[in-house]
């Protein structure tokens, strides 16, 4: 089989909230592992109404316990919006509770710049 991924934004219905969107987040989540999707990605946009993965490890975070087998991830964080240590440890969070199913996509320019960053 093909190994497949979705990519969710977590858009926001009109007249929904964005717990409600999270919430459908999870659900699709759990039904793409029932069909044997491999990945599932939550996408960090900032400043956007209709959609609510911004804070995207809490999103990841919360995908994740709702599943048991399917890999959750970033698509990509932009780490100019992020201090990249703070990203470190959040990631290392996920991956201490749900272990070897936490993804996490840096941009070539932007992981040179977190390996600098990190480094001093």
């Amino acid at each position: 089989m093909i190994p497949l991924s979705i990519l969710d934004l977590a858009f926001i219905n009109e007249g929904s909230s964005a717990a409600e969107a999270l919430h459908r987040s999870a659900d699709l989540a759990a039904h793409a592992e029932s069909l044997g999707f491999r990945r599932f990605w939550l996408a960090e946009h900032h400043a956007m109404p209709g959609i609510a993965s911004a804070a995207t490890a809490v999103a990841i975070g919360y995908v994740a316990g709702a599943t048991k087998t399917i890999r959750v991830g970033a698509g990509g964080i932009m780490l100019p919006n992020h201090a990249p240590l703070a990203v470190a440890e959040a990631f290392g969070t996920l991956d201490a509770l749900y272990p070897g199913r936490i993804d996490l996509e840096l941009p070539r320019v932007l992981w040179r710049r977190f390996l600098s960053d990190l480094s001093g």
